[in-house]
């Protein structure tokens, strides 16, 4: 078999080189990489559906070092035939019919998309676009985004103590980015989500692609929450994090007793509720959210000091122990008032006097809303 008919004739099948309207218009995509490439990171509304699994990539990579292309080439053939190509090109053909408006792509745009292009075509018929360039020119278009970007939109920073209703406040506007729905995060030490964060790439591209999908409304005024430099385990891009670093702050106030009962949902009945809908064992999941308030407070324990932190511990063990006992959840409500205005109400007020120069708004959720609105901001 010479070099030609190792080479999958893709000529005249389609290809997509205009890499913004795949985030701007959310398309399904096929990724052919193998799965150990597509979880160190990929894009939204992606499936892997590998051309080779891990194993057979390393073998391909490892005859391509010890005797070229051709050999390599070869081996593949071999290893990825019969059933294991059938059954491959079966899944390729359920998500194509599936997601006829999507599109595939391997690491370059190179040889494993126009194999799986062509075996898809030649098998079922169907011309299913490949993305020039691949996964590497898109996340390339990515990088310089985050760049660019932030230079297109005027931002706004929605700050407010702890417990306030930020981010619902952010989910009931139009004009606004999840940062932390999107790292899957709250942003604090009591900040987890049951499920886990995604990579830094994975929260890069999406970012970039709300980013994308929001100009392209023509909204050019955006609304964040006032985040740290890093939410969790993942950190704000430098050219995004400067520009809310110096971008105009609005503060959201909200009654005291308020902030107690958003935080006793959020925390403790809508995080147990998630613990419960992760794992069907009740018994399994109260350890895990248990184990989830103990890690978190014992995050702040050098902040809080041993004095404050031994009051906290026990007015959270002793809710805890309640909870278990009569599954009422009430005692909680005690140590949230203490966490709220001993610890988290003093670093805010310090942090606030930072940022005086900054702030063009102060209010309650329907004057913050009034106000954006006369921004025109919805």
């Amino acid at each position: 078999m010479n070099r030609q008919q190792l080479l999958p004739d893709t000529e005249g099948l389609p290809v997509i080189d205009d890499l913004a309207s795949v985030l701007l218009k959310a398309l399904p995509l096929l990724d052919v990489r193998a799965p150990i490439e597509f979880h160190e990171g990929a894009f939204p509304n992606t499936t892997n559906i590998p051309l080779m699994n891990d194993a057979e990539r390393s073998a391909i990579g490892k005859r391509y070092k010890a005797a070229g292309q051709d050999e390599a080439i070869l081996l593949g053939l071999n290893l990825v035939s019969g059933a294991h190509k059938a059954e491959r090109i079966a899944a390729w053909h359920q998500f194509a019919l599936e997601h006829p408006e999507g599109a595939l792509y391997c690491f370059r745009g190179g040889l494993r998309s126009r194999i799986s292009q062509q075996w898809l075509y030649t098998e079922t018929g169907i011309a299913y676009p490949r993305i020039a360039g691949g996964y590497k020119a898109l996340r390339r278009y990515v990088l310089d985004e985050l760049v660019n970007l932030p230079q297109r939109y005027q931002s706004y920073v929605l700050s407010g103590r702890t417990g306030s209703g930020k981010t619902r406040f952010l989910k009931g506007l139009q004009q606004s980015i999840d940062l932390e729905g999107l790292a899957r995060h709250r942003g604090s030490a009591f900040g987890a989500w049951v499920q886990a964060q995604p990579t830094q790439i994975d929260f890069e591209n999406t970012l970039v692609a709300k980013l994308l999908q929001q100009l392209a409304k023509h909204h050019h005024s955006l609304v964040f929450e006032d985040e740290s430099r890093s939410i969790g385990s993942l950190h704000l891009p430098d050219s995004l994090f400067f520009s809310l670093r110096t971008a105009p702050l609005i503060l959201l106030e909200t009654r005291q007793a308020e902030r107690l009962e958003l935080t006793y949902q959020e925390y403790i009945l809508e995080m147990l509720q998630a613990f419960q809908a992760h794992t069907q064992e009740p018994e399994q999941a109260f350890q895990a959210f248990s184990q989830y308030l103990l890690t978190s407070l014992a995050k702040v324990q050098k902040r809080l000091g041993g004095v404050r932190y031994a009051k906290v511990f026990s007015l959270l063990a002793s809710a805890l122990a309640q909870q278990q006992k009569t599954g009422s959840a009430h005692l909680h409500q005690a140590w949230i008032e203490f966490l709220l205005s001993d610890y988290y109400d003093p670093m805010y007020d310090y942090q606030i006097a930072q940022k005086q120069e900054r702030i063009v708004f102060v209010g309650d959720a329907l004057a913050v809303k009034e106000f954006l609105a006369s921004r025109s901001i919805v």
